[in-house]
Formats: structure tokens, sequence, C-alpha cells
């Protein structure tokens, strides 16, 4: 079973305040199956768990920070809103698209250098 970032943090969450996940499920107004499922990364964290997560479990600033980034890398899908983009950032993005599955850690990480580095500019 894979876990996410975010679902290791929510069951140390737990485990620090006595809970199973019934408990949680109950706090966060869900079933249990639902929310094992976005532990295991087969759904995404629905909007507004943040403040919730960190509102019922009183989760320090840095806390809140780091659960921020994992609910980001536990993301399963993401939209692309295209009503501004020009024709080649729409041909980028498809293609970005058809090639997504089939691509390998060294492309990943060109792209990401070469995103990273235009944010710089």
């Amino acid at each position: 079973m894979a876990y996410t970032s975010f679902g290791e943090f929510v069951r140390i969450l737990r485990i620090q305040h006595h809970e199973v996940m019934g408990d949680m499920a109950k706090k966060l107004e869900t079933s249990l199956s639902f929310l094992s499922a976005v532990e295991n990364g087969k759904k995404n964290v629905p909007a507004g768990w943040l403040e919730k997560i960190s509102s019922l479990y009183k989760l320090s600033k840095e806390e809140i920070s780091v659960l921020k980034e994992y609910i980001e890398e536990s993301k399963t899908q993401f939209k692309i809103t295209a009503t501004e983009a020009g024709s080649n950032q729409r041909k980028a993005a498809l293609q970005f698209t058809r090639s997504f599955g089939n691509m390998d850690d060294e492309t990943a990480m060109e792209i990401l250098n070469l995103l990273s580095n235009k944010e710089k500019k």
C-alpha cells in the first residue's frame, strides 16, 4: 500500500492524539473509506481540509506549512486553466499531458530545472 506524505502526517497526528481513523473521519465530516482513499493517494485532499485539520489539531505555523506542502505533493489530479493561454502554451500543456505517463525522472528534472530558471529571470 502506497502512503502519501499527507497520509503519513495525519497518521502521526492520530497517534499523538490517541485517535483511530474513524475518529478523524468524524471530525472531518467524511467517511472512513474516503479518508483512507485520500491518505493512500487515490483521491485529492479536499479543499478546506488544511484549515480544518490545522484548527482541530491546533497545529503550529511550522506544522501548517509542512501540511500544506504535503497536500500539494499528494495531489493525484491537476487542473490547468487555459483561458488566457496562447497557442504555444496550449500546445505545450497538451504535449505535457500526453507525455506525462511515459516521462522518466531525468526528463522530469530537466523540465523542473528549465521552469525554475525561467522563474528566477
